[in-house]
């Protein structure tokens, strides 16, 4: 659901700063901020996965940043962090079956929506990536476009959601190892476009996706 308070007196008219939508939340004795975001919504395979993180306004978490513009490794080091750290996190996903049940959109929204619920301890506020609400979201929330380089939540979040589909496609690798998704994590690369001429798609691709390149 969307927030009934005010925006502007919510937030202001600053639209930048890595901690200024938290901030202003804080400050108004929200302490359990959840920021959200996903990964995976361009793959042609595997799920898409989404994360919800409440930070601890005491303790500041340095180097977090849209998990798109960090090296592997400091993704890795920053997650482990975030999950050390955080008040609180959750990490949840869509299948491709879903997927093509749903359509990316919403099948990413539904990721999210499962992220913030399964939070052990309850958002009084959520800050939502992009220009979508969430359905079924039971929490004031608000989007915020380009969120994961805007809120340090939602960049702890994008961090999240990264590493843990990274690993849930490396895994699938070893399974199928003809469609480079160790290095490609499932995106549409010419190495995978060729191991689905050559060997057909799998259980784990969209086929609401155009798999021919």
């Amino acid at each position: 659901m969307n927030t009934s308070l005010n925006q502007h007196d919510l937030f202001g008219s600053s639209e930048t700063g890595d901690l200024a939508f938290e901030t202003s939340l804080w400050e108004r004795g929200m302490q359990h901020i959840a920021g959200t975001d996903e990964a995976g919504r361009g793959c042609l395979a595997g799920p898409v996965v989404a994360a919800a993180v409440i930070l601890n306004p005491e303790s500041r978490i340095e180097g977090v940043a849209d998990s798109k513009t960090l090296s592997a490794a400091a993704r890795t080091r920053l997650a482990d962090q975030i999950r050390e750290k955080a008040l609180a996190w959750s990490v949840d996903e869509c299948t491709p079956a879903e997927i093509d049940t749903m359509n990316i959109l919403w099948a990413a929204m539904e990721a999210m929506r499962r992220a913030v619920s399964g939070l052990h301890t309850t958002a009084e506020f959520v800050l939502i990536d992009g220009n979508t609400d969430i359905p079924g979201l039971e929490v004031p929330s608000r989007t915020i476009i380009k969120g994961d380089s805007r809120s340090h939540s939602i960049a702890a979040a994008s961090i999240l959601a990264k590493t843990h589909r990274d690993t849930v496609m490396q895994k699938l690798h070893v399974q199928h190892p003809g469609f480079g998704w160790d290095s490609n994590m499932g995106y549409p690369t010419v190495a995978h476009y060729e191991g689905l001429a050559t060997h057909g798609p799998t259980d784990h691709h969209r086929n609401s996706f155009n798999l021919k390149r």
